[in-house]
């Protein structure tokens, strides 16, 4: 049974989340459809265009994405500090960029006399806005449904275009966020759709080795605790690693040359090209440590939290 969001996020434990969203029936999102010859791939621009836009309204830092076939991931990091920042007037701007917004909140934008119950109103609604910026549902919600109209439109029909709710995935420590951001990264390879990270349309390791200065993904901060715990040549190095070493016949193969932030973070490279090779991950609320698993399980009123094996694995206590 699907857990509530409020059972699945936990902003005190982690700002860190992997979201993934699939189209109806797994049907055709972007690409040639091999079936019926129909060319979607100009959709793969509009998730990503919408993914940036939508970043640069929320608090929400882009950390990682791809664009397939028939679904996409992002990695994201949400900021609840960054909001509480923002002035009335910001959060207002913010909110309009993507919603037309109440005449009431114009009025009072433009200076305009108001009454006592129409600035309750108004500030009632500041408040709203500013918690809807920073809350992940929110955030997938306007990503997702003007996709899908578009596409409905573009098609000529009505109804559901995506799978249900969006699926997320709670990251609880640096070493989550470093195999889940290259797991996303190493989409196309997976898939055969492309040979090299650098030939991976649409992901956000394309756009970090083709536009390292112009990006507006999160950056790398080795020493900062406010950027991604580790340096942009050390994920270049482990995504490239991993690209080269995934081959779907042989999960175990324990390359001669691992990635010193591997050993650094003392994460053994088998578990690790395993994690990475997978065509589907599996479906568990968080990733991480097994004792961040149990803490993030209290935290969101459950008893327990699947993947305790996996995080047994890939992420060994350290000692």
């Amino acid at each position: 049974m699907p857990q509530p969001r409020n059972r699945q996020v936990s902003l005190e434990d982690t700002p860190y989340y992997h979201c993934i969203s699939r189209c109806v029936r797994r049907a055709f999102l972007c690409g040639v459809d091999a079936h019926t010859g129909f060319d979607f791939e100009h959709r793969r621009q509009w998730i990503v265009d919408r993914i940036k836009l939508l970043c640069s309204v929320f608090a929400v830092d882009l950390c990682a994405y791809a664009v397939m076939s028939n679904h996409y991931h992002i990695v994201v990091r949400i900021d609840v500090e960054e909001v509480k920042q923002w002035t009335d007037q910001e959060v207002a701007k913010r909110w309009m960029q993507i919603f037309t917004g109440p005449l009431l909140i114009h009025q009072h934008l433009s200076k305009a006399d108001l009454t006592e119950a129409e600035l309750e109103c108004v500030a009632d609604l500041f408040t709203t806005w500013r918690h809807r910026l920073s809350d992940l549902s929110w955030f997938m919600r306007c990503l997702n449904e003007p996709i899908a109209r578009m596409a409905n439109s573009e098609d000529h029909c009505t109804g559901r275009f995506w799978e249900g709710r969006f699926k997320s995935q709670a990251l609880l420590d640096a070493r989550a966020v470093l195999a889940c951001m290259a797991y996303v990264d190493l989409n196309p390879i997976r898939a055969a759709m492309a040979r090299t990270p650098e030939q991976s349309d649409y992901t956000s390791i394309q756009e970090r080795i083709l536009h390292p200065q112009g990006s507006c993904l999160r950056s790398f901060a080795e020493q900062d605790d406010d950027g991604i715990p580790f340096s942009l040549k050390d994920y270049l190095e482990l995504v490239d690693w991993g690209g080269r070493e995934i081959k779907l016949n042989k999960r175990g193969y324990i390359p001669a040359h691992t990635p010193p932030i591997l050993i650094r973070l003392k994460m053994d490279a088998a578990p690790v090209l395993n994690y990475l090779g997978k065509a589907d991950q599996p479906a568990f609320g968080a990733v991480g440590p097994v004792t961040k698993l149990r803490a993030f399980a209290l935290s969101v009123g459950r008893s327990f939290i699947k993947g305790q094996a996996l995080g047994k694995r890939l992420f060994p206590e350290k000692t």
